[in-house]
């Protein structure tokens, strides 16, 4: 490659040239692991191409949403702080009274375009939280006022959610709390909000394992709590899996046992691409659990490089907000990372059994328009950050400049 091809993809591609080549690494295992477990989708629409490519459409527009909002100075983010908390509340209210899809609240369709609001309301959650935590600061870190707000924004855009997702409303409701460590929020704020935390977690837990099955059946029909029938089924599923060989069936349960199959019978380097057994079994095997199709296709090996990826995006985004002059931008990458980051966390422990399924999608591999379009989005941000924040020299950084 000549000097002046190389100068011209280094204008072309500008930011961090990690958080570049992690973003394509992704897309490309996307496309290849979407295209081998999409069989039953083949199936269903009679045509063997479809779904990866409509899926590669998707992956080729995202990346188009992330080149252009890198170029777009990250100055001009704080103005989704104006925009973004009435346009997430509107857009939640709206899909929760208009957008069924699926017997579900979550999606609204405009112009023939379906997609979450949620995803649009957790990004601008992040911008907002980055945002109160670099103007109401003193020198001890965020001020009462900050932490006042924060939870007061939270609040309303988490109980918007959590009615029809309660996955992703814990999701954003962890990053904000994050954030707020990051942006060292005082201790005496932050312990009795993370003890209440842990009450109310464990007065839901028991809530959904010891309230008596025809209680959750008279709920299906409550606006509110319809959904606590299919959370308290999926927490015991996880927990009272069956000791006993001779009482297991495996069509109660499909996904995490064809899932638990497809790692089980993986090995180090896997069965190769496009080689899955359980693909045809595994219910959402592009999707919810694309990461069991990575470990039985790759092996341990390729599914150890995707965690990887993920803590290489955080750790960049980490060297980057500690090189930022000014706070706003230093949160924001920060925020963005950790959103993206902690999602495929759920996800991968979902697929190795770890936690109970939530539905959550690994962001930038898994199948689905709305989620490739807003994480990339999200890449796209933290790009700019890091070609147009101003950035300290690193051996002039402070070592508590963040936390």
């Amino acid at each position: 490659m000549s000097a002046n091809t190389r100068y011209n993809l280094s204008r072309l591609f500008e930011g961090d040239k990690v958080i570049w080549m992690i973003l394509f690494f992704l897309c490309s295992i996307s496309i290849l692991e979407v295209y081998s477990a999409s069989s039953n989708m083949s199936y269903e629409k009679g045509n063997f191409w479809s779904p990866v490519l409509m899926h590669s459409l998707y992956i080729g527009i995202g990346l188009l949403v992330a080149w252009f909002v890198h170029r777009i100075p990250c100055r001009f983010f704080g103005w989704i702080v104006v925009a973004g908390p009435l346009l997430s509340v509107v857009l939640l209210a709206t899909a929760y009274f208009y957008g069924a899809v699926n017997e579900t609240h979550r999606f609204m369709n405009i112009l023939g375009i379906s997609f979450q609001p949620s995803e649009i309301a957790k990004g601008s959650l992040v911008v907002v939280v980055a945002w109160l935590l670099s103007v109401m600061r003193d020198e001890e870190g965020a001020t009462p006022s900050a932490f006042k707000w924060i939870l007061g924004f939270t609040g309303v855009i988490c109980a918007l959610i959590v009615t029809e997702n309660l996955s992703t409303a814990a999701i954003a409701f962890l990053v904000v709390l994050m954030m707020m460590f990051v942006g060292r929020v005082p201790w005496r704020l932050m312990g009795p909000l993370i003890g209440l935390l842990t009450l109310a977690g464990a007065l839901g837990y028991a809530t959904l394992k010891f309230t008596p099955e025809e209680v959750l059946d008279s709920l299906d029909d409550t606006p509110v709590l319809k959904r606590l029938p299919t959370w308290a089924h999926r927490m015991r599923d996880h927990v009272e899996f069956p000791a006993d060989p001779d009482s297991f069936d495996i069509t109660t349960n499909p996904q995490i046992v064809q899932s638990h199959i497809a790692i089980a019978t993986c090995n180090v380097i896997g069965r190769g691409p496009g080689n899955s057994t359980v693909r045809d079994f595994l219910p959402q095997a592009y999707s919810d659990f694309i990461f069991a199709i990575i470990i039985e296709e790759l092996g341990l090996v390729g599914g150890i490089f995707v965690v990887l990826f993920y803590i290489a995006l955080l750790y960049r985004a980490a060297r980057i907000a500690g090189r930022c002059e000014k706070n706003f931008p230093a949160y924001l990458i920060m925020g963005l990372a950790l959103l993206i980051v902690t999602q495929a966390l759920i996800n991968m422990s979902v697929a190795v059994g770890l936690i109970p399924v939530t539905g959550q999608p690994l962001p930038l591999v898994s199948r689905g328009g709305t989620s490739i379009m807003v994480n990339c989005a999200y890449i796209g941000m933290m790009l700019s950050i890091s070609r147009t924040a101003r950035l300290q020299s690193e051996d002039k950084v402070p070592k508590s400049k963040l936390i």
